[in-house]
């Protein structure tokens, strides 16, 4: 079984816009190439793509020797919509998409080895709010809807698929940045909580 890896990155002067109070514009797209260079770093060895629709983006990824998506005017569910299917073109039959904005990404591909077979992965936020990371089979048929609420809805489409649901609550993966209060990463010994357990 072979997987690859769908990244979407926001423009970086466009991202985090929630961190003004605590940070200024050159810094807050700093952060942003930041996080998404450690996201794409987490999906090693599997091969990733970067859906986006900012030439500077785009640029980035391909210095970092990933696969780009040109998703102009797509939105993000779109985008990831698109990724996946060129993921699976290019013959990958399990998607892991994740996030560019988790400062702590370790084991994407272990987490997309890991699975029974049709099974759907979904990593929330840790507040079960959103949906940091999804595995899939790359033939699904799976819609992506994010925004707030996303994980609740996730969990709703793999119902509606009737496909095997598998939840895990990683602090690592958990921990997205999208308030200044977010800056404050947890310690060591905060994040040795267990990794997850079999959902819904």
């Amino acid at each position: 079984m072979t997987a690859g890896v769908v990244v979407p990155v926001k423009a970086f002067r466009a991202a985090k816009v929630r961190l003004a109070p605590a940070l200024d514009p050159d810094a807050r797209a700093g952060l942003a190439r930041e996080m998404a260079g450690l996201v794409v770093a987490a999906a090693a060895p599997l091969p990733v793509t970067v859906v986006c629709d900012d030439p500077e983006v785009a640029e980035w990824a391909r210095g970092r020797g990933v696969e780009v998506g040109w998703t102009p005017g797509l939105g993000l569910d779109g985008a990831v919509q698109a990724g996946v299917a060129a993921v699976e073109a290019a013959g990958a039959d399990r998607v892991v998409v994740a996030h560019a904005d988790l400062p702590l990404a370790r084991g994407l591909a272990e987490l997309a080895e890991a699975h029974a077979p049709g099974e759907v992965v979904l990593v929330p936020d840790r507040h079960d709010e959103g949906t940091n990371v999804v595995v899939l089979p790359a033939a699904c048929g799976f819609r992506f809807a994010y925004g707030p609420g996303s994980f609740a809805r996730h969990r709703a489409e793999v119902a509606r698929l009737d496909r095997p649901l598998r939840i895990v609550r990683d602090p690592r993966l958990g921990w997205d940045v999208d308030l200044p209060g977010d800056l404050d990463l947890p310690t060591e010994a905060e994040l040795a909580a267990p990794c997850g357990h079999p959902g819904p």
